[in-house]
């Protein structure tokens, strides 16, 4: 039982530990006693921090002298013993590092984690700018990215791209000069490399070896295109960073975007458990990590002593904006936008489509069924299944059709819908909220006939693929929905897979059948 009375009403870091006296979170606290206190006499916490009163055993305490004190400590205490109740941030797009491997013929590599016996440049925070410097220096320098060395040339040699140690175009020390130049130029050493360049060029000139001085002028080239580009990136400082974020269901959907003087710059997705103060866990978390804003833009304010905090990080003072009109507004409402479209757009469309379809509820299973043939012969019928809005490709299924010969689609949806849903039901497993059928009022009458053969009950529509029509039993023309509706083009996106799987099948089996 932890004992709460020796606690005492100061600023400072509170550590909670299991029973084997292991730290599994350390918070801060303005007040321990009630921060603390509270966790116990509170009922209705998140489900995270649920977890984490009941797992806890014992508390630990460091007092302050204040609060912006407490937050310093808090984040060196985090790193040190690496909780397992606290944020441990996951970017939704990890930075990423160019890696030279530490091989005899080193290759270029773009790489996740900076682990390894290899050479490692970066992060990169940007993609765009991550695929510009690893192109470039790949094609400047010639270097392999194969992870065998073939014995043959490949289509990277035969353009340019690669000098070609796999066909010995190359030798070892000369390969290895050029990894060493690349690695000055990942390093951000490019002045001095290209000093030492210019003087091998014009050497190389002075006794008339034009074709080498021609490809270090190429080089050069190269490299002082790469510099100007570094040096509009170092001369860049994002002096506004907006966040909107979103607590449903236990998790925080986060979106942070990054502004230089009124441009977009880019966006990073977050997603971790919720807790009681996320927003200032995840502020502490981040930050400690980056430089902070000049000026941080939030729907609601801050702590003082947070405020204070991210000063002391920066430098200098950090201002929080909490706007309610003009451009800056704006940006929180792009931003939140970009939040429900990233993590909500799948939930969105299938609303949409329940609400174009007057279904009583979202239809969050989805099955579709697909005919494909040729000409008659290897009939297949194929099954997706998409859940949530997202394809759930554990749940496909494929059909040899067994019933039909020669051309009948209609014969060919009965006997899928009938394999299908007469499986399902003597197995008594779940049935889908929703069932389309790929064709028009034909495909949809075969199918209707097998689920009323089957004595189920599941709604049912098919899709025309000619004008994208929407048909549905009882009536006799299409749903007035436009193909470029919401609903309209989720509906087209799951036939459209259901159809890249059946024509897969269909294929694999023509070409069994002629290695047979």
């Amino acid at each position: 039982m932890i004992s709460l009375d020796i606690l005492p009403h100061n600023p400072g870091c509170y550590l909670f530990t299991d029973d084997q006296d292991k730290i599994i979170y350390v918070g801060k606290a303005r007040d321990l006693k009630k921060r603390v206190s509270n966790y116990f006499q509170k009922q209705d916490h998140a489900p995270r921090t649920r977890a984490l009163v009941l797992a806890s055993r014992g508390v630990q305490f460091i007092v302050t002298n204040t609060e912006v004190e407490a937050l310093l400590l808090e984040n060196t205490l985090i790193k040190k013993h690496q909780p397992c109740y606290n944020i441990k941030l996951k970017d939704s797009s990890r930075y990423a590092f160019i890696e030279l491997t530490d091989e005899d013929f080193p290759r270029i590599r773009v790489s996740r984690k900076a682990s390894g016996r290899g050479s490692f440049f970066g992060p990169f925070t940007s993609a765009r700018e991550r695929t510009f410097v690893y192109q470039l220096i790949r094609k400047t320098f010639g270097l392999r990215t194969c992870k065998r060395m073939s014995r043959r040339a490949c289509l990277r040699y035969h353009l340019g791209h690669c000098a070609g140690p796999c066909i010995g175009k190359i030798s070892q020390a000369d390969y290895q000069a050029r990894v060493k130049r690349a690695a000055f130029a990942l390093a951000g050493k490019s002045r001095e490399l290209l000093e030492s360049l210019q003087l091998e060029m014009a050497e190389l000139s002075d006794r008339q070896e034009f074709e080498r001085a021609i490809q270090l002028r190429d080089e050069i080239a190269a490299l002082q295109h790469l510099e100007e580009r570094q040096q509009v990136e170092k001369s860049r400082k994002y002096d506004q960073d907006v966040i909107s974020y979103r607590a449903e269901e236990g998790s925080v959907f986060l979106m942070l975007f990054k502004v230089y003087r009124g441009t977009l710059e880019g966006k990073e997705e977050f997603v971790f458990a919720q807790s009681d103060n996320f927003l200032e866990e995840f502020l502490v978390a981040y930050y400690s990590e980056r430089e902070p804003p000049e000026e941080l833009i939030l729907a609601e304010p801050l702590e003082e002593s947070l405020v204070d905090f991210l000063t002391a990080l920066k430098g200098k003072k950090v201002h929080v904006t909490v706007p309610r009109q003009g451009e800056k507004k704006e940006l929180l409402e792009l931003a939140r936008k970009n939040l429900d479209i990233g993590f909500f757009g799948d939930r969105m469309k299938v609303q949409a489509l329940a609400e174009a379809l007057h279904l009583p509820r979202a239809p969050q299973v989805i099955e579709c069924f697909d005919i494909s043939h040729l000409a008659g012969t290897f009939s297949v019928g194929s099954m997706v299944q998409f859940r949530g809005g997202r394809p759930d490709k554990s749940n496909y299924r494929r059909f040899k059709i067994k019933s039909v010969q020669g051309i009948d689609d209609f014969a060919s949806i009965a006997e899928v819908v009938r394999r299908r849903y007469s499986r399902l039901k003597e197995e008594m497993q779940e049935m889908p909220d929703l069932i389309l059928i790929d064709g028009g009022k034909g495909q949809l009458s075969s199918a209707l006939a097998v689920l009323r053969e089957l004595r189920l009950k599941i709604p049912i529509i098919s899709l025309a693929k000619e004008k994208e029509e929407i048909y549905v039993p009882g009536l006799d023309g299409p749903l007035d929905i436009k193909k470029n509706e919401k609903a309209s083009l989720f509906v087209q996106e799951i036939r459209d897979e259901a159809h890249r799987f059946a024509i897969t099948y269909n294929r694999l089996l023509r070409k069994k059948a002629i290695a047979d």
